[in-house]
């Protein structure tokens, strides 16, 4: 979106909400709220607490939002604290706004107690998600947070009850739903187009599940406080692939993204990296979301991962077709499949075409924006957020297990089954407490 086409009006009219013509559930009043947060300028101050790769961004996108500043950011690593600095001041020039004091900070907490910072883009490994969420909600700072919600289940549930204890505006960034490809899609199925749906493909990629963690040791680069990088997860040795080196002179950027995501020390694999994507699309779709399946059955070699529903319908876990990540929904009359940029169907009724601006995701920033200004829920809150990252956790314990689990979506329990219940959550190490 360019800067021209970006004007105060048109962000102050967007509401993803209201315009995607879907029936959504009620959202979180802040009427009588003892939180009366009101930016006296119309703007937004943001503080960003994770600078790497996804972080850049995310910065690029909030920084064309004329109602946003940014003035803060917080890492562990000093030489990615001094990118973002510097890309901080380059999209205010090349805005040709006026330039603000931007204060760094090597502990989040430090930036969480600067009374300038309105709301926080947290943009972490996911072991680190929960807690500093959980620690801005205390703040009375809103958050935008990536997804997957959280690393384990237990911390899902007590970030819900954070977000709501304190009022806050927790958007999550499964930008997907913002996607104009992607909504429609879920329109189509959700007012019958398909018919009765049966099942639902999802493909997050191969392998799915997260692997042992087999890096080998490195030396730990000047600058990374590695120590806190690590925080409550039990001590593993430095490799760079799990926080990809840079340079600024001459500037070289990540080669990669972080592989913590693919280990299961530090992260859920594609289960959770594409799975909070695509099975958030899937449970939205059949109108899962703040619910989850009622039986899990892990994949073999000859059957896919299947998550059972209470309303009778089966997501699949596996590839399909041209084997990119995507959703594919059948019904009694055919199938919509959805993926980053396409749409495809049988069904001449839900037939569409989009342009390349209606599938990009520049509205969900906007969304979020817009949500701390009018103090209200945003297109993916944190219910839903949690909802689509423990089913993503579900199957990721059905294939430790390595058998069927039964669950229960209102409780959020494994029923009779103590063993399973036992993997909602870990044990902290170094002292480090949820909460």
């Amino acid at each position: 979106m360019s800067k021209s086409s970006f004007s105060r009006r048109k962000f102050l009219g967007t509401s993803l909400l209201s315009t995607i013509g879907l029936s959504s559930l009620p959202a979180f009043s802040y009427a009588n709220s003892s939180f009366a947060f009101k930016p006296e300028s119309g703007k937004v101050r943001l503080g960003f607490i994770g600078v790497g790769r996804q972080a850049m961004g995310l910065l690029n996108n909030m920084m064309k939002n004329p109602a946003v500043d940014v003035i803060a950011g917080a890492d562990v690593y000093e030489i990615k604290l001094q990118r973002f600095k510097e890309r901080v001041a380059k999209n205010y020039n090349e805005q040709n706004r006026e330039a603000k004091e931007v204060t760094l900070y090597s502990d989040y907490k430090k930036l969480l107690e600067n009374p300038d910072v309105d709301a926080v883009v947290i943009a972490t490994p996911d072991h680190w998600h929960a807690m500093m969420a959980i620690d801005a909600c205390h703040a009375g700072k809103d958050i935008y947070l990536e997804k997957p919600l959280t690393f384990t289940i237990k911390e899902g549930q007590e970030l819900v009850k954070a977000v709501r204890a304190n009022s806050i505006v927790l958007a999550v960034g499964s930008m997907q739903r913002s996607g104009a490809n992607f909504q429609h899609a879920v329109r189509m199925v959700q007012k019958g187009n398909l018919g009765k749906i049966s099942e639902v493909l999802v493909n997050v990629g191969t392998p799915p599940h997260p692997k042992p963690y087999d890096l080998p040791k490195q030396e730990i680069p000047e600058g990374l406080d590695w120590k806190t990088w690590t925080g409550p997860l039990p001590d593993i040795p430095y490799n760079e692939e799990l926080n990809p080196p840079i340079s600024l002179n001459p500037e070289q950027n990540e080669k990669m993204w972080g592989a913590w995501r693919w280990y299961e020390e530090t992260g859920g694999g594609l289960m959770t990296d594409w799975g909070a994507h695509m099975i958030d699309i899937a449970q939205w779709g059949i109108g899962m979301d703040r619910n989850g399946p009622v039986e899990i059955i892990p994949g073999t070699d000859s059957s896919p991962l299947t998550y059972f529903y209470p309303n009778g319908i089966k997501i699949h876990i596996t590839p399909f077709d041209e084997g990119r990540q995507g959703v594919k929904f059948f019904g009694e009359n055919g199938w919509i499949k959805v993926s980053r940029g396409q749409y495809d169907t049988n069904v001449p009724s839900c037939e569409r075409t989009f342009s390349r601006e209606e599938t990009g995701f520049g509205a969900h920033h906007i969304d979020f924006i817009d949500s701390v200004l009018k103090r209200k829920d945003p297109v993916v809150p944190v219910e839903i957020g949690h909802s689509t990252c423990t089913a993503c956790t579900l199957g990721n314990i059905a294939h430790k297990l390595g058998r069927p689990l039964k669950w229960d979506p209102v409780t959020q329990e494994f029923i009779d089954d103590y063993e399973a219940n036992t993997h909602k959550h870990y044990v902290y190490q170094h002292g480090y407490k949820l909460g």
